[in-house]
């Protein structure tokens, strides 16, 4: 058995990854990474792979073409399953998500099933985020909180451990969003099962290389996937979804 996996996707992050994959492995010895690049045009996937040749813990995957988050965690939810690690974690590749959360993680693993970072948990513990973009973010965790009825401060986070048998329990084909609404589904579907969730404050940096993944299909999908969701909760099943 494997131990830990830190699962970071990849589109144009060339400046970031090998400092990133590096600050990654510092952090513990339990620790290997898996890059899945989306055949960026700036070179990030030849960068992986020569950080795969030249460390063990390191590993890639490299798809042919921008293909979503959602879709690449779970193309790395799965490998994580068929090569046998225990803990798997998602983590952003510009930073924003500081490798030095990551032992806090592990540690916290050894009690509950699925960790999570966030931003909101003592106050708002982001920086360098506009006004407007921030409170744009706090209302959208407000709006999934409430339609959803889970009880978590951030459920759009993107930095999160998952024990195994919570990706072994949850059935990765049901899976249907593929930008940040990834982030509620897999969260929902998580509590649904009956697995123990915990928050830790993490602090967030907006990133200062690269611009961000963010567009408008990404939003709409999380406006109307909670509300999914909902219908989820009311029906007391997830047999069909």
């Amino acid at each position: 058995m494997r131990d830990a996996l830190v699962i970071v996707p990849t589109y144009d992050e060339r400046k970031n990854l090998q400092p990133l994959v590096q600050e990654i492995l510092t952090q513990s010895e339990r620790l290997e990474v898996l890059v899945i690049d989306d055949a960026s045009p700036d070179g990030t996937g030849e960068i992986a792979e020569a950080l795969a040749n030249d460390d063990e813990r390191v590993h890639v995957i490299h798809r042919p073409g921008k293909l979503g988050l959602g879709t690449a965690y779970i193309d790395g939810f799965r490998f994580a399953l068929e090569h046998n690690y225990q803990l798997v974690f998602e983590m952003d590749a510009d930073f924003s998500h500081d490798p030095r959360h990551l032992p806090e993680f592990l540690e916290l693993a050894d009690d509950f099933d699925v960790v999570i970072g966030s931003r909101y948990t003592r106050g708002v513990t982001v920086v360098n985020w506009p006004m407007g973009r921030l409170l744009l973010s706090w209302l959208a965790n407000a709006y999934a909180r409430t339609v959803t009825g889970l009880p978590l401060n951030d459920l759009t986070s993107g930095f999160k451990c998952y024990r195994r048998k919570v990706l072994e329990t949850i059935d990765l084909d049901r899976i249907h969003s593929t930008g940040y609404a990834f982030q509620i589904e897999t969260v929902f579907r998580a509590d649904r099962a009956g697995f123990r969730l915990v928050e830790i404050p993490i602090v967030f940096v907006d990133r200062n290389v690269g611009s961000s993944k963010m567009n408008r299909s990404i939003v709409w999908e999380a406006i109307w996937m909670v509300w999914r969701m909902r219908l989820w909760r009311i029906k007391h099943s997830l047999d069909r979804s």
